[in-house]
């Protein structure tokens, strides 16, 4: 996430840790270290190659899985999204969720908030699509030079692809999590996307090292090395899983920070974010934000500047949380008062808030909605 998501909390430093040791050894170091955000999910299990219906108890509703060619550069990546919606008669709206980046992103974290809102009853039948990040959950995974642009660009040709599951859709909302939602607002002040109207739930803006460590040229030329080092075939590997992969490492990182209640984080959640650290190339990405390379911007002004240039020109939502970490925390505070923030409501949670407390969030997102 960001110093919002890299609030993240902090991995415990040990000796035998070998990115610890890599650290030690390259840029001082402090009691901890920053941990990726983990997501969670509820224990339903989806796979990008199957296509799923999950089926509401009202017919007029229902919900699918599929698959989007992305055409980047000279590859043809393979994108994971679920539908869902009301097919009754009458006039449609349609809502884009974009799943908070980090090693365990995945279309899961808005599912339930996605059926809350679409079963809504109203004048309006809404539509949501929540699709996987190239590189996370269960989209493909290729080993990419990722970087903030890529995922910009990623957004903008989902959403206008001329074969794009939404590219038809004229009134969409985008919905974003922590770097998500950082990464669409940059995306509409450029003019690159013109939603009706975005919200941006626990938003976030920069990657775990450079909270810590900043970013002067001597410490990105370690980043780099660094990053070298997971994207590397064998030992790049390893690090990964002893200081990600593992079960042991996701359920410390969901009861420090990404959850606030500490009694929500089940089996099944550490069990279902453990399976997606294990796909071939889970790595990339992660090596990417930890590092800072899917950072929208640098600093706390470039952030609220992204805020203040759509001013005026659509209604942003922000939803901060109640037990956010200290530093995410703070970023979320200085966006209350930000020019460019249409509405700024709180809700119980941390990091996840839409997957601890989807309900809540549904209902905020809901009544942002109602007044568009």
């Amino acid at each position: 996430m960001s110093m919002a998501s890299s609030s993240i909390s902090y991995l415990s430093s040990t000796s035998t840790s070998p990115l610890c040791f890599y650290l030690s050894r390259k840029i001082p170091y402090p009691s901890a270290f920053p941990r990726f955000p983990n997501l969670h999910t509820k224990s339903l299990t989806i796979t990008a190659s199957t296509s799923l219906d999950y089926s509401t108890n009202k017919s007029s509703q229902s919900s699918k899985s599929s698959n989007w060619q992305w055409k980047f550069k000279d590859s043809s990546i393979n994108i994971h999204y679920e539908e869902h919606g009301d097919e009754s008669n009458g006039p449609n709206k349609n809502i884009l969720l974009m799943p908070t980046i980090s090693d365990v992103s995945t279309v899961e974290e808005w599912r339930l908030v996605a059926k809350d809102i679409v079963q809504q009853s109203g004048n309006v039948n809404w539509r949501a699509t929540i699709v996987d990040w190239p590189g996370l959950g269960y989209s493909d995974r290729p080993k990419l030079d990722y970087n903030a642009d890529v995922m910009e660009s990623f957004l903008v040709d989902f959403i206008l692809g001329p074969n794009s599951p939404i590219n038809s859709t004229e009134d969409l909302v985008i919905v974003g999590g922590g770097h998500a939602a950082t990464l669409a607002i940059r995306a509409t002040k450029k003019g690159l996307v013109k939603p009706t109207a975005i919200a941006a739930v626990a938003p976030t803006w920069s990657g775990p090292l450079p909270i810590v460590f900043g970013r002067d040229s001597k410490t990105e030329s370690r980043y780099e090395l660094l990053r070298g080092t997971l994207r590397a075939p064998a030992v790049g590997w390893m690090m990964y899983s002893m200081l990600v992969s593992n079960k042991k490492s996701i359920e410390s990182q969901y009861k420090s920070h990404v959850y606030a209640d500490s009694t929500n984080v089940t089996p099944d959640i550490i069990e279902n974010r453990y399976e997606l650290t294990k796909q071939k190339g889970a790595r990339y990405v992660p090596a990417a934000f930890l590092t800072g390379l899917l950072d929208p911007v640098k600093t706390r002004e470039e952030f609220l500047q992204l805020f203040e240039g759509l001013d005026g020109r659509l209604p942003v939502l922000v939803v901060s949380t109640s037990g956010a970490p200290k530093r995410s925390k703070a970023e979320m505070e200085a966006l209350r008062e930000a020019k460019g923030v249409s509405r700024f409501v709180e809700v119980p949670g941390a990091l996840l808030p839409h997957e601890e407390y989807p309900s809540l969030v549904a209902k905020e997102l809901y009544s942002f909605l109602k007044d568009i």
